[in-house]
């Protein structure tokens, strides 16, 4: 491919997705090697791409000529509702989240520029942070957040037009240099990260959706070497979560239409008896009511608990309920 050859618009929207299942897919085994936060269960990469495949079958459902009429908020909202009312694990949830948010300032935006990819990276990071009800530095979230605030200082320092495809090189290229740098920092971040000597899981399908975001943009490819100096990451290394002791309980994930105050309610109601507690809505309030469609997860010594206290505030639907302590090595 040329060499910044900008492809924009809802079919580079499509492509960035069909990159990142690529992607995701090639790397999901040693993803799923380095898991060990925030439970050592081996399935990051498996959930990253479960989710992103979700999304990419959504996306592909939409005809060329539907395709050509949808700007790039509209594609992008289309494909996170989708990865969200499918979404595996933690670490596939907060996917789906940071495209939601990402999607939004794309709204009625035909094409990408620096600013507006700035915008989204900063609404995806702020969406992503505020789903958890207890975000932790070190993880996927830290690589979103680099990414935010390399965009904007770089829009900054930048002195093309704001519009032009040398300032999208620009605020692009800066996300590049300093999403490596968050990543490798995740290792000093957490302490199950700093004992193992690897770095955060979740944190590497991040970078993995961002330079696949770089490579459809700047008509790149992914550099497969960027992930060699990673610590844990390489081939011959074993699944660092196979000697881990396993957090026991379940993983309760739900969809569940209510008001804004009732999920409130109900998310303080899931931290008081479980952890990893995300609750995020999935579209703006449902036509005629006052409530939203939301997307909740949480891990939960007893799922029989978790699914009575998410019955006493509405109906769930799209229930899973999955031992924390299956571990998978696909």
């Amino acid at each position: 491919m040329n060499k910044h050859k900008i492809v924009n618009g809802p079919v580079a929207a499509k492509a960035w997705l069909k990159k990142v299942v690529h992607e995701l897919g090639n790397h999901s085994d040693r993803l799923d090697a380095i898991n060990i936060y925030p439970v050592a269960d081996g399935d990051t990469g498996s959930n990253m791409f479960n989710t992103a495949q979700a999304m990419m079958i959504a996306v592909d459902e939409v005809s060329d000529a539907e395709l050509a009429d949808m700007d790039l908020g509209a594609i992008l909202r289309l494909a996170s509702r989708a990865g969200m009312e499918k979404a595996h694990g933690n670490s596939g949830t907060l996917l789906a989240v940071f495209l939601a948010g990402f999607a939004e300032p794309l709204n009625g935006v035909p094409r990408l520029n620096g600013p507006a990819l700035a915008d989204a990276l900063e609404s995806g990071s702020v969406r992503a942070w505020s789903a958890l009800s207890e975000p932790v530095p070190g993880t996927m979230l830290s690589v979103i957040q680099a990414a935010a605030k390399s965009a904007r200082h770089s829009l900054r320092e930048s002195v093309a037009d704001p519009s032009s495809r040398a300032c999208l090189i620009e605020v692009m290229t800066a996300i590049y240099d300093d999403v490596l740098a968050a990543v490798l920092a995740t290792e000093t971040q957490l302490p199950q990260l700093n004992n193992a000597h690897v770095v955060d899981a979740g944190a590497v399908g991040m970078m993995l959706v961002m330079d696949s975001l770089s490579a459809v943009v700047l008509g790149e490819h992914v550099v497969e070497a960027r992930y060699q100096p990673l610590h844990g990451y390489g081939i011959q290394d074993p699944h660092i979560h196979a000697g881990a002791t396993h957090e026991e309980g379940f993983e309760v994930m739900c969809t569940l239409e209510v008001g804004a105050l009732e999920a409130a309610t109900l998310r303080a109601k899931l931290d008081a008896i479980g952890t990893s507690v995300i609750m995020s809505p999935m579209s703006a309030p449902i036509v005629g009511t006052e409530s939203y469609r939301w997307r909740v997860h949480v891990h939960v010594e007893d799922s029989d608990e978790a699914l009575e206290v998410i019955h006493s505030v509405g109906e769930p639907s799209a229930v899973t309920v999955t031992e924390l302590s299956s571990v998978h090595h696909d």
